[in-house]
């Protein structure tokens, strides 16, 4: 059964940074596509970042670009999301997700963690 445990949440002022992990239990982490998304309250979850199976790349929404850098271990089977230059506007639970294609990360992942939440204050 496949798991993904989020971790590294809290509250940060503006400007600061964070450093979210997520933990999977995948037996063939190295070829998941890994992802973040992000839940801010009365709205719908969006799409932060993500990385393919052998971390070649990087995708990221435009609302993050050059402030969140993903990034995955492969010998810890886990995914980071190093979170810089925090906003007001970055408050929400963060979930990591997991896809065997790439291609469906960003829009339909298989697997879901239970989300972490990041709270900036202004």
């Amino acid at each position: 059964q496949v798991q993904l445990v989020e971790s590294g949440g809290g509250l940060v002022q503006a400007g600061g940074s964070l450093r979210l992990s997520c933990l999977a239990s995948l037996r063939t982490f190295s070829v998941y596509g890994m992802g973040w998304f992000r839940q801010a309250p009365g709205k719908a979850r969006e799409f932060v970042a993500s990385v393919p199976g052998d971390g070649s790349m990087q995708d990221y929404a435009d609302s993050v670009k050059g402030r969140f850098t993903i990034s995955r271990d492969k010998f810890k089977n886990t995914v980071h999301l190093q979170m810089n230059n925090l906003k007001p506007e970055d408050t929400a639970v963060y979930y990591c997700a997991a896809s065997l294609r790439f291609e469906d990360v960003r829009t339909a992942p298989g697997y879901w963690g239970q989300g972490t939440q990041v709270t900036v204050s202004s």
